[in-house]
């Protein structure tokens, strides 16, 4: 099947070897430049990211909707912070006004302090715990006929109903991710898609198995996404000399700075450089290490070429999407349009065109 092929966009610049996108003042004429040149690449979708100080990323996406024809977008959403009947209603309203763009990232959120810039207090478990059955309501209210009655440990509601359905059909795609134990029971329960950052194959592998194993007792069977910085150049020498001068501005960047994360996914992807800086071919991890493992900043060096080839072997472990967004995010993602996204997208044709078998000929 096609591979899907996402980007992520920002709402105002942030420079080279920028490592965070999601914040900062609104620049509409950046944040139009960005959607667009995402949807002249051929992305199919790009993510909208989230933070407790970033702009809303609804409205973000909306404009940027108002401004693109086809591209969609995977809005992350973060709950608790509104209650999951009006957040479903709200997701379902953006679905019909953009004939079925949306798709849903929930993120429950690794890290305290970003919690309680907006007054969560609940342990990390509990969120896990809050985000099960918040997801529970929200796909309730997506598909219930009639209203209905709630009653949780975190909400409880009477007559709960929404007039307005989604677009999509059973609804609005449902994204996850964590790979923390409570993170892979609630979403491995709900979702459609698992996102995962750029980690060797093995390691991708073994998340798969757990997910899929965590799924299969809700009877669901998710697809996955991994999200990579790819970076090329004509090149492999050139690309690896490209790939050091990001590292040596993300440091400068950081300056000197501890970190001690706390997601699991960012306590992983620190980790990774002990087992070397190059992984696999081509996964190249001192940048995640340098950043304190946040974000996807995980990278892909080498020619366009080397680099699709090393995401198709993602898809033959089951993938069925990357997200891929650059240092120099808007100059990148023109880049990735014209030398990168088309090889990936020959090199999955090919592998599924040699997994289905010959039509014989009618005598």
């Amino acid at each position: 099947m096609p591979i899907n092929i996402l980007g992520m966009v920002g709402v105002a610049p942030a420079g080279q070897s920028t490592v965070h996108i999601i914040g900062g003042g609104i620049d509409q004429e950046y944040l139009e430049n960005f959607a667009r040149t995402h949807e002249d690449a051929g992305f199919d979708a790009v993510l909208v990211g989230y933070s407790s100080a970033a702009a809303e990323g609804f409205q973000v996406a909306q404009f940027c909707a108002q401004r693109t024809e086809r591209i969609g977008f995977l809005v992350a959403h973060r709950p608790g912070f509104v209650v999951p009947t009006l957040a479903a209603r709200t997701a379902a309203t953006f679905d019909n006004l953009t004939g079925g763009r949306l798709w849903l990232h929930i993120i429950t959120g690794g890290f305290d302090a970003e919690q309680r810039r907006d007054g969560d207090f609940l342990t990390h478990d509990e969120r896990y715990e809050r985000t099960d059955e918040y997801l529970e309501v929200v796909r309730k209210v997506w598909t219930s006929e009639e209203p209905f009655d709630h009653e949780g440990r975190f909400y409880r509601f009477e007559r709960a109903f929404s007039e307005v359905r989604c677009v999509q059909q059973p609804h609005i795609p449902i994204w996850f991710g964590g790979l923390s134990e409570p993170a892979i029971r609630a979403g491995a329960k709900h979702c459609d898609t698992y996102a995962l950052f750029g980690e060797p194959r093995a390691a991708v592998a073994d998340s798969i198995a757990r997910i899929r194993a965590e799924a299969a007792k809700h009877g669901r069977s998710p697809r996955f996404n991994v999200s990579f910085r790819p970076i090329i150049a004509d090149t492999e020498e050139a690309a690896w000399e490209k790939a050091r001068t990001i590292l040596a501005g993300v440091k400068s960047a950081m300056g000197n700075r501890s970190f001690t994360p706390e997601a699991e996914n960012a306590k992983r992807l620190m980790a990774l450089v002990k087992d070397g800086e190059v992984q696999d071919e081509r996964l190249w991890v001192p940048i995640a290490a340098a950043a304190g493992g946040s974000g996807n900043t995980t990278a892909l060096v080498g020619t366009p070429d080397q680099v699709a080839d090393a995401i198709a072997k993602y898809y033959d472990l089951g993938v069925s999407g990357v997200l891929l967004r650059g240092f120099d995010p808007v100059n990148d993602a023109a880049d990735y349009g014209r030398e990168l996204i088309p090889i990936i997208r020959e090199k999955v044709a090919a592998r599924d065109a040699a997994k289905t078998p010959a039509t014989a000929e009618s005598p």
